[in-house]
């Protein structure tokens, strides 16, 4: 059943505070401009958003809305949200380890790590390097229709039901999608492909012996101490510890898309994580703690993302810089039921999370969580 809006404008927005130490102030500067626009993002359809922001060792959180339109729950303190995209940087990062280790090299083709694997129309692994994946120069087609947008005939479509529920062979889908022409030569363009990290995880996979979401987790989550994230395994279709519900809307109805399997989003954007954890992983990749300063730069070397002036990617790492001036490292993810923003900003350190628990693509409803994040970096004086 489809929820009537004044149902989510009548929803109350509660804000609260959290710290490691409660005798030291909490930086909270903004939160009413945060919170502000939380409940715009409420008022223009989403069930519910959350903000976590993290500085000098303390966060504060807001919330707006609900995390669950069939009871009135508010969002879970330390809610585990799906990140979507915002996995890409995880596999980004060990990806760059892994440089700083010998064992890639980031200009090197794709076809001395997958032997005979990238091919099709106008696609040769000889010519895609890892650099190219890693930044989406590769030309590469399109692998997942997003969002419930009309697939392609080589393209999965997130939102069928069929792809809700069953564990996807990605090899298999990845042969089908290179049967599509390439986009254009490699390293010519920019092009924000999914299937390019579903191919760095197959390198990281064949170079190392273990899955992707094992890699990630031996090298990043385990040694930062992420409690609150994970990544999925390949039957998993619910979601551990406190987390809200995440809706979508399919053929003009909302409905609770809470539990999926995201195995076809793999390497690309199935992970889980709480802002907080998120906040800890972008400090931590940002101040050098996660790879040497050679891979760091290369990771923050952008590229422009087509003739904007604000937005520019790395490898596996987006550059935003603000209205206030700001620049903004991190990235963005969307899937089935869930956006997140998340990042650190440069000069101050303040590294921020927001998530919004319905995915929308309409030039309305889809910046809200966008304006929470300029709010929260760039709060004014």
């Amino acid at each position: 059943m489809k929820v009537k809006l004044a149902v989510l404008v009548a929803a109350v927005l509660t804000a609260m505070s959290c710290g490691v130490d409660d005798s030291i102030e909490v930086r909270d500067t903004g939160r009413e401009q945060v919170t502000t626009a939380l409940n715009d993002a409420v008022r223009l359809g989403h069930p519910g958003a959350q903000a976590v922001i993290s500085e000098k060792g303390q966060s504060w959180s807001a919330t707006a809305g609900v995390g669950d339109l069939a009871t009135g729950a508010p969002f879970p303190d330390d809610a585990r949200v799906r990140i979507g995209s915002v996995t890409k940087t995880f596999v980004a990062t060990v990806m760059l380890q892994l440089v700083a280790e010998g064992k890639v090299e980031l200009d090197a083709p794709v076809e001395r790590y997958l032997p005979g694997v990238v091919h099709g129309p106008g696609i040769d692994g000889h010519r895609i390097t890892i650099r190219n994946l890693l930044q989406h120069t590769s030309g590469l087609p399109e692998y997942a229709a997003e969002f419930g947008a009309t697939p392609e005939p080589w393209q999965i479509d997130f939102l069928s039901e069929q792809v809700r529920w069953q564990t996807a062979d990605l090899p298999a889908i990845l042969r089908t999608a290179l049967t599509a022409p390439a986009e254009f030569e490699p390293g010519t363009k920019w092009q924000y492909r999914n299937t390019n990290y579903a191919f760095a995880g197959m390198v990281i996979e064949k170079i190392t012996g273990a899955p992707v979401g094992t890699e990630i987790t031996r090298r990043i989550i385990e040694p930062l101490g992420l409690h609150d994230t994970y990544y999925p395994a390949p039957d998993e279709t619910g979601m551990r510890g406190p987390h809200p519900h995440g809706y979508s809307e399919v053929r003009g109805q909302r409905i609770d898309y809470t539990d999926q399997n995201v195995s076809a989003a793999g390497a690309a954007g199935a992970m889980i994580a709480s802002g907080a954890d998120l906040n800890r992983f972008f400090a931590a990749l940002l101040t050098g703690k996660l790879i040497p300063p050679a891979q760091l730069a290369e990771m923050q070397n952008v590229r422009a993302i087509g003739e904007s002036t604000t937005m520019a990617y790395g490898l596996g790492l987006m550059r935003l810089t603000m209205p206030c001036g700001q620049d903004f490292w991190g990235h963005n993810g969307g899937i089935p039921g869930s956006v997140t923003y998340a990042g650190q900003t440069a000069a101050t350190g303040r590294a921020v999370t927001v998530n919004v628990n319905q995915d929308f693509t309409d030039k309305e409803r889809a910046p809200a969580a966008s304006r929470a994040l300029t709010a929260a970096v760039c709060p004014a004086s």
